[in-house]
């Protein structure tokens, strides 16, 4: 009875632990996005945004970005309340993974969670 217990601790804490989803993150032009990680907040997911700038110059964005905010064109204006002065437009398509913004053919770690719940298993059963 105690060995069943201890296993669906191992896993109930697995769980119970908040996993943060990580993204990369970067501005840059054409092909060229040195990336950082960051740990985006609640409610955000990681995006990929790739945008036009004065019609000749391809920008590319990575990060965090409130769920809402997905999947959708927007235009970047400076200064922000003037409409007349687009810098550039930017499209951005989100993603739920861990680091599943990063560039095509790079890997993701998109399967931390479920390394951790078989850790936590394994852990449980040596323990007992």
């Amino acid at each position: 009875m105690n060995k069943i217990v201890l296993q669906l601790f191992a896993v109930g804490l697995c769980f119970a632990v908040g996993h943060a989803l990580q993204c990369y993150q970067c501005f840059g032009f054409w092909n060229l996005c040195p990336s950082i990680k960051k740990t985006c907040d609640a409610g955000e997911q990681c995006y990929s945004g790739i945008g036009k700038a004065a019609k000749v110059l391809d920008i590319k964005r990575k990060g965090c970005l409130a769920v809402a905010s997905c999947n959708q064109t927007t235009t970047v204006n400076y200064p922000e309340n003037n409409p007349n002065s687009t810098v550039y437009t930017i499209t951005r398509t989100c993603c739920s993974t861990d680091l599943c913004n990063a560039a095509a053919g790079l890997p993701g770690a998109s399967g931390s969670l479920a390394l951790a719940t078989l850790t936590a298993l394994f852990v449980a059963k040596v323990l007992v």
